[in-house]
């Protein structure tokens, strides 16, 4: 590593200007939040490899910033040639380097790895000393980035209509409506999740997102896909043309930017009216004439912005941009792909049940394993039974053997396709990190006296899915017990939620808390992201968070959304509870100011572990609650099960109460509610 900061600070010293510091940010050319290999850059400089987190180097030390689901990792990770900068708790990047940096400072960052928001944050915090913003031509990490991975030319494929619910043509038309309604004539898309959606494409350049590495320009008339022309099949292109979208190469996006900007930017089939074509598709002399000329004239009268996201959109092509005629505003894409359409809705229930039985079948499994290779009491039992067969070390399970095993159990469900992301697979201390990933090197050996946490999710084809539960297959401590109850009792309380139209998510972000609160007890990280149908499984606008810089996204009927409150005690253990919940409209005794009301679907199916609750603390309505949530998921999922899981299933699901200061199984089933 400290070869590395060396060679780093050789390039800044040489750089013109010299720089003062270099900025390396997690994110790749379309600010991403999950990356390729390739764009690891941050990690590769710093060691540490969590999601989301920015490198500072300066002539004399290195900082890393990072949130509060990486403290632990990034202490383990992290060199002592860098310091940890805890956000929300120190002070932020913009404010440090404002603070630090000498006056008039160069601060270096490669211009198509950062958003322009970010960007003009900075700048307007350097503004006070005369500090600079310094748009590097070369990525600077790429330079002294030796082995640094190749980039992989996987195919584009078409997402089919009976799993995208709505048409390219259909979507094209909604975009250009929007464009009309803001005075603008385009609109660059940069975000990958939004040019897959737009498109109807999916692909697989970014581990566990079934995303493309491309760009898309929409205008009134016409829509450009800017993509690696070697992952694109005739028949992909063909198909494409054929609803009025134009393939070109990847890096043209800066160069059509350009023409963008001064509307001069046509199609090859507008072309052919002034000029003709050569029969290979290259463009003949005199390019600057005919793309004027093909200029839609309604787009050169009556619309000159051109809509630019400033949380997605890299600053290297918006300085490309006249920026008095630039819309900055978030991507319509962003709300249109998150309000789910009843197509996406039905397929991501389908695959919730089928992830679920995964989970369950594999929960089954380690009950089993548990008890047969480490003499465990088991998932339901807190004393090894009589009648149990002697303890018999067959098989050694490690957070990652039983990741891989419950990574099979989904691989055998229909229209899978991979994992949603990495597996957390935690026990004991490292279930303290809140996104730990084990590594088969050094992870650790399951444990009957310890916590078990796993938090993990799949790709198919009609959904993506994202589910957490902590289990213990030994005897819990009482401490354990109270902490897991509270941690449910906020999952209720949020799942059960019922708020007027023009909620955020910042409001309700409360409603997990309060439960913990009672006991001085918290966690550092959100609440709740939005899932995408067979996309990114942290979509947004929306979230349910606790962090000021939350977005300002009222949640809506149709939208997704994860339910995950946790408790993590570093050195011992971790709790996670999550579900995915679809937005719904609530049907409410009253509605006062007539604003209508909504509340929460759930659509995970898998049980809580009833020995790890403490019912006593729990509230008969959340009783009641849990009962039928049980008793629905044992019916959703019955059709997968095997004779023994199925016997499994029951057992786990069956209804519980409170009684006597323990607990007690009802004789019948009480009445069913909605959820």
């Amino acid at each position: 590593m400290a070869e590395v900061l060396a060679a780093l600070r050789s390039l800044m010293a040489a750089h013109s200007p010299p720089l003062d510091a270099l900025i390396v940010p997690s994110e790749d050319y379309h600010q991403s939040e999950f990356v390729s290999e390739q764009d690891k850059r941050r990690a590769f400089v710093s060691g540490f490899t969590g999601s989301q987190g920015l490198a500072l180097i300066t002539k004399v030390e290195a900082r890393l910033w990072t949130d509060g689901r990486y403290f632990l990792q990034a202490e383990q990770q992290l060199s002592d040639q860098w310091k940890l900068m805890r956000m929300e708790e120190d002070p932020d990047v913009a404010v440090w380097m404002a603070d630090n940096l000498p006056r008039r400072a160069a601060v270096g960052v490669d211009p198509w790895c950062v958003s322009v928001a970010t960007a003009q944050t900075w700048e307007h915090a350097f503004a006070k000393k005369q500090q600079k913003l310094v748009q590097t031509t070369t990525n600077l990490v790429d330079e002294v980035w030796k082995n640094r991975p190749a980039a992989k030319i996987n195919p584009v494929i078409f997402h089919p209509l009976e799993f995208a619910g709505r048409s390219v043509a259909e979507k094209l038309k909604n975009l250009r409506g929007q464009l009309a309604n803001e005075n603008a004539c385009g609109i660059i898309i940069t975000a990958l999740d939004e040019v897959a959606w737009l498109y109807n494409i999916r692909g697989s350049d970014v581990p566990y997102c079934p995303v493309v590495h491309a760009y898309a320009i929409v205008t009134s008339n016409s829509a450009f896909l800017y993509v690696g022309k070697k992952k694109v099949s005739s028949q992909v292109k063909s198909s494409l043309e054929e609803i009025g979208v134009e393939v070109r190469n990847y890096r043209a996006v800066s160069s059509d930017v350009v023409l963008l900007a001064s509307n001069r930017l046509g199609t090859l089939s507008a072309l052919k009216k002034f000029h003709e074509v050569p029969k290979d598709g290259g463009i003949v002399s005199g390019e600057t004439d005919i793309y004027r000329k093909a200029a839609s004239e309604e787009e050169e009268k009556n619309a000159e912005l051109i809509w630019v996201d400033p949380g997605s959109c890299c600053y290297a092509l918006y300085s490309k941009l006249d920026i008095d005629k630039v819309l900055l505003q978030q991507s319509p894409l962003a709300l249109a792909k998150s309000l789910k359409n009843p197509v996406e809705l039905e397929g991501l229930k389908n695959a919730h049940i089928r992830d679920g039985a995964a989970v369950v079948q594999f929960l089954a499994w380690l009950d089993k394993q548990m008890k047969e290779s480490y003499g465990a009491p088991g998932y339901f039992s807190e004393v090894v039974e009589a009648n149990e067969t002697k303890h018999q070390e067959t098989i050694k399970l490690t957070e990652v053997t039983v990741s891989d095993k419950l990574e099979g159990f989904r691989a055998s469900k229909e229209h899978f396709r991979g994992l949603s992301f990495p597996t957390i697979s935690s026990v004991g201390p490292n279930a303290a990190i809140i996104h730990y990933s084990p590594q088969a090197e050094t992870c650790a050996e399951l444990d009957p006296d310890s916590i078990y946490l796993f938090d993990s999710g799949a790709q198919y084809l009609d959904g993506t899915t994202d589910i957490a539960r902590t289990v213990h297959f030994g005897k819990p401590s009482a401490h354990e017990k109270a902490c897991y109850t509270a941690v449910l009792k906020g999952h209720i309380a949020l799942g059960n939620a019922r708020f007027p139209n023009g909620t955020n998510g910042q409001t309700l972000d409360i409603l997990a808390r309060i439960p913990l609160w009672k006991d001085g007890l918290d966690y550092r990280h959100g609440t709740g992201h939005g899932v995408g149908s067979y996309l990114y499984v942290h979509e947004g606008p929306q979230a349910i968070s606790f962090r000021p810089r939350t977005p300002n996204v009222p949640l809506q009927a149709s939208m997704t959304m994860t339910d995950e409150p946790g408790y993590y005690e570093d050195g011992n253990f971790g709790i996670r509870l999550e579900n995915v919940l679809i937005v719904k409209e609530a049907g409410t005794k009253f509605n006062f100011g007539n604003k209508g009301y909504l509340s929460f679907e759930h659509i995970t199916w898998a049980p809580y572990q009833s020995k790890l609750i403490e019912l006593s603390l729990l509230t008969p309505e959340e009783i009641e609650w849990l009962n039928s949530y049980h008793a629905k998921c044992k019916d959703m999922l019955a059709p997968f099960m095997n004779e023994n899981e199925m016997a499994w299933l029951k057992k786990a699901t069956e209804p519980v109460s409170a009684y006597g200061g323990g607990t007690w199984v009802f004789p019948r089933m009480w009445p069913c509610i909605i959820l």
